[in-house]
């Protein structure tokens, strides 16, 4: 958790830079902005070996700041276990795998050429690239066929032997090119693929896949679905009890994401700060790992990333200040002692009672109308209208301070 280090880093020169050590190279790498952090990684003399360095989620995290349209040349050096990565998060919807998502990661891909796909093709699941191209084509003919299949019924064959008509004519050209270059990198992989598609399982093939990448993103500190799901759990905030007796658990070793900074000056930030406790650190981490699964789309966007992390802060804020009234030497001794998930479904249960308070009040006003769409999110979201800058637009919960006055404005127009 490098946020808790706030010294001024010196900004080096590139030659200055490319005297460093491997492991202070990428110590440094943490203190740029993305366009630095590419351009200082594309300049090095050993590019590939220090993109190899990041950790997936820091390379995942580097490529949504820049922009993957903008990140062809990084994308081009990544290490193959960085790329599954990348497709392990991009490309399903909750348990839903999605061919649009796939087709948009593969031309980036193919942009890096030969050697990148070579490579990409002896780290990807087989199921995988079953799973799109039975999405994406039918295919007929095959070595055993005695000629059956007349090529007049299909759109194109690529070694006279499978014979392929495309699904989706908006990724014909994509998908071509893709089948081009497999058949001159891995013959035997190709043939097995179309031998494959021809006797299409698709939906055990989806299952499988999804089971393959859980194991893999749990190895780095991502929960399942159904276990992400789990935080949003409703308590009862008054009924609510510390219980204590934290199991120090491993979740979420193995990896993490950007540093976590809670909004300097909460309670939260002061407590954890006061704490320093490197597994609450890492707890916390999966806490945002699970909203960010729970998510789901959240991942796509570099804001919708950041949104998550704010609310996972707000709930664990909100509910510190109603447990510690402020305290905080004792708001520190609870996030040692208490499991985090349990303290940020209090905060959410807290936030949750605003929704529901709001059923029932009807306006034509147009600020309370804003309150009330906001409450009415997914995830409720705060109007930010009340704040002393009136902005007009929507920001995550971060203490009771905007609990309480979200309450007092339904109290006010009941």
């Amino acid at each position: 958790m490098s946020d808790k280090n706030h010294a001024v880093t010196v900004k080096l020169s590139e030659a200055d830079f490319h005297a460093l050590s491997l492991q202070q190279k990428t110590q440094y790498l943490k203190t740029c902005s993305g366009k630095e952090k590419m351009g200082l990684i594309l300049a090095d003399p050993n590019a590939k070996r220090l993109a190899a360095s990041l950790e997936s989620q820091e390379f995942f995290w580097l490529i949504k700041e820049v922009g993957e349209a903008d990140a062809v040349e990084l994308l081009r050096i990544a290490s193959a276990e960085q790329c599954v990565f990348i497709l392990d998060i991009e490309l399903w919807e909750g348990w839903t795998f999605s061919e649009d998502r796939a087709c948009h990661w593969l031309t980036y891909f193919i942009e890096g050429g030969e050697p990148r796909m070579h490579e990409l093709l002896k780290h990807l699941d087989y199921e995988l690239l079953q799973l799109l191209l039975s999405r994406e084509i039918v295919v007929g003919g095959g070595i055993g066929d005695q000629g059956n299949d007349d090529l007049a019924d299909y759109d194109h064959t690529f070694d006279g032997v499978f014979m392929v008509t495309f699904k989706n004519p908006q990724h014909s050209q994509l998908i071509g090119s893709f089948l081009s270059m497999l058949i001159k990198l891995d013959n035997p992989l190709y043939t097995a693929l179309m031998e494959g598609v021809k006797g299409d399982v698709d939906l055990e093939m989806e299952e499988q896949c999804q089971r393959f990448r859980t194991g893999r993103l749990q190895d780095l500190g991502f929960p399942p679905l159904d276990e992400a799901l789990s935080i949003y759990a409703r308590v009862h905030p008054d009924h609510f009890q510390l219980e204590g007796g934290k199991q120090l658990v491993s979740a979420g070793e193995g990896g993490q994401l950007l540093p976590i900074s809670a909004d300097e000056g909460t309670l939260f930030a002061r407590a954890l700060n006061r704490a320093g406790s490197e597994v609450v650190y890492q707890e916390l981490n999966y806490l945002v790992n699970s909203a960010l699964v729970a998510e789901g789309e959240a991942f796509h966007e570099p804001e919708s990333m950041l949104a998550v992390m704010h609310r996972v802060c707000g709930y664990l804020n909100i509910a510190l200040e109603k447990l510690a009234a402020g305290d905080e030497e004792v708001a520190a001794r609870i996030l040692v002692g208490e499991e985090l998930k349990r303290l940020f479904q209090l905060g959410y249960s807290i936030v949750l009672q605003l929704k529901f308070a709001g059923r029932d009040v009807e306006s034509e006003d147009y600020a309370t109308a804003k309150l009330l769409a906001g409450l009415k999110a997914k995830r409720p979201r705060y109007y930010r209208g009340l704040d002393e800058d009136g902005i007009d637009g929507y920001r995550e919960f971060r203490d009771t301070g905007d609990v309480r006055r979200v309450a007092e404005f339904i109290q006010a127009h009941h």
